[in-house]
């Protein structure tokens, strides 16, 4: 895969990565489909393709494809009200963090989370964040592959970011 090629410079800063990212899923009990929404709300938001079509796709198999591409277009069809809240925070933390304020802070409590998951929330999509923003500023593609996996209405929503690499010919 692409993003593991690039990796292969840092393979240690990887693993504590994704050890923290997983800490933090792990420990506030987040399920596959949160994990899903989370971060194709934030990928979708900073304009990462790479992300949005692999965690779409994950997200399709977990949902149906018609809410994964919801999720990564912003509009959100098929979320509960408390998934609902949890996409509109990330695309809040990735579009402007300094433009949070408090009532921002209440809708996710009125839609049932508790401090200590709003934090872990927060946490999980700046790291998604770092990671993305490492893959994009190194010009990282999706994978051909992912033409095989992910469901029309995910690729269809991913209408950002850098386009599929394409498969060279065998000669």
């Amino acid at each position: 895969m692409n993003v593991s090629r690039l990796w292969t410079y840092g393979p240690d800063e990887h693993e504590k990565l994704f050890d923290l990212i997983t800490h933090v899923w792990e420990s506030n009990g987040m399920t596959f489909r949160q994990r899903g929404i989370l971060v194709g709300a934030t990928a979708s938001a900073l304009g990462d393709s790479v992300c949005s079509l692999v965690w779409g796709t994950r997200l399709a198999g977990e949902a149906d494809p018609e809410t994964a591409a919801a999720v990564l277009t912003g509009r959100d069809d098929g979320l509960t009200a408390k998934e609902r809240a949890m996409a509109a925070w990330a695309r809040k933390v990735v579009h402007d963090p300094n433009g949070t304020a408090q009532r921002d802070v209440q809708e996710l409590r009125d839609a049932g989370w508790a401090d200590g998951e709003i934090f872990a929330i927060t946490v999980f999509c700046a790291l998604r964040v770092a990671f993305s923003t490492v893959n994009d500023a190194l010009g990282t593609r999706p994978d051909p592959q992912i033409l095989d996996h992910a469901p029309q209405a995910v690729l269809d929503a991913v209408d950002f970011g850098r386009p599929i690499e394409e498969v060279a010919p065998i000669p």
